[in-house]
């Protein structure tokens, strides 16, 4: 059986967001909470992550899917995760990662999150970006899918893939988790 470990962004996801969506149709998926949704520091986050993916019964893979600031969580706990923790996940499906050098992204008060890791996550990840993210060019959600070792997505136009764009259950993100889930694959 595979778990599915939400890991929200900034301000977390609300009722209408596709990830709040997914949690309820997956039957056992886990959310990461976070203490303070407002005011992120890496270091929290990446704890919280660590810890829900604990949660997550002996036995199961995991496969994560992050949106945002949740994204770069993600890239920041596999850096840091032992080889045992790492295993664990079959995949990582990241949802418009932000650009944190980006001045548009300063508006997020987030402390930590930058540099992100460059380099080959250790699981099969796949990147979905758009095309008129506020808060990330799409050239660099192609170059940050690149160092991490991932498959790119260009979604086309759709903000920043959260309940501002319309998305309601997302289907063709669900595709791509059932791509994730059945094998891993980039």
């Amino acid at each position: 059986m595979t778990a599915l470990v939400i890991v929200p962004g900034w301000l977390d996801s609300g009722p209408t967001h596709w990830q709040t969506l997914w949690e309820k149709s997956y039957p056992g998926s886990l959310r990461v909470e976070q203490d303070d949704w407002e005011h992120p520091v890496c270091s929290d986050w990446v704890a919280r992550l660590n810890q829900t993916l604990g949660e997550v019964e002996a036995g199961e893979d995991v496969v994560i899917v992050a949106h945002s600031l949740g994204c770069a969580t993600t890239a920041h706990w596999a850096a840091h995760a032992s080889l045992l923790e790492q295993k664990r996940v079959r995949g990582a499906l990241l949802v418009a990662p932000p650009d944190l050098d980006d001045p548009r992204f300063s508006v997020v008060p987030a402390r930590g999150f930058s540099p992100l890791p460059d380099w080959n996550l250790p699981f099969p990840v796949t990147v979905v970006a758009s095309a008129d993210d506020p808060y990330c060019m799409p050239e660099r959600a192609r170059a940050m899918a690149s160092a991490w070792g991932a498959r790119f997505v260009a979604l086309g136009a759709a903000g920043h893939i959260n309940a501002d764009s319309g998305l309601g259950q997302w289907e063709f993100g669900s595709r791509l988790l059932q791509r994730l889930i059945l094998d891993g694959s980039r």
